[in-house]
């Protein structure tokens, strides 16, 4: 099976611990995942240019390539947390219209992130 690839859009920037820290909880959950970094420099809680950033490039991932975009004005609230399952491409991040942009084909499923054992113990505010 090849190894996954994972990667991440995020408005956490670069200055400090929390985009290594992402990298190290994904590693931690699939230690053969390839990281990509699409960007973490995106305007901090800007939904729009998140979504634009990544309808710019998702296209040129390998199919399987799985998206985690977290660029999210309401983190930490009771907002949902989404993954899409296009065929091609999937993607997780918040229910926010991160993912306006993404040609979603007939037949694309989505589901609400509600299962514990996807989170973690102990959540940070970021």
């Amino acid at each position: 099976m090849a190894r996954p690839v994972v990667a991440l859009l995020t408005d956490f920037g670069t200055r400090d611990h929390y985009a290594g820290t992402l990298k190290g909880v994904l590693l931690g959950v699939c230690p053969d995942a390839t990281l990509v970094d699409i960007g973490h420099e995106v305007p901090s809680h800007d939904v729009l240019t998140g979504a634009l950033e990544l309808a710019a490039c998702y296209r040129y991932f390998p199919v399987g390539t799985i998206f985690l975009v977290v660029v999210d004005p309401g983190v930490g609230s009771a907002r949902r947390a989404l993954a899409l399952d296009t065929g091609a491409v999937r993607l997780v991040g918040p229910d926010n219209g991160v993912f306006s942009f993404i040609d979603a084909p007939s037949g694309t499923r989505a589901v609400e992130i509600e299962n514990g054992a996807y989170v973690r113990p102990t959540i940070s505010r970021t």
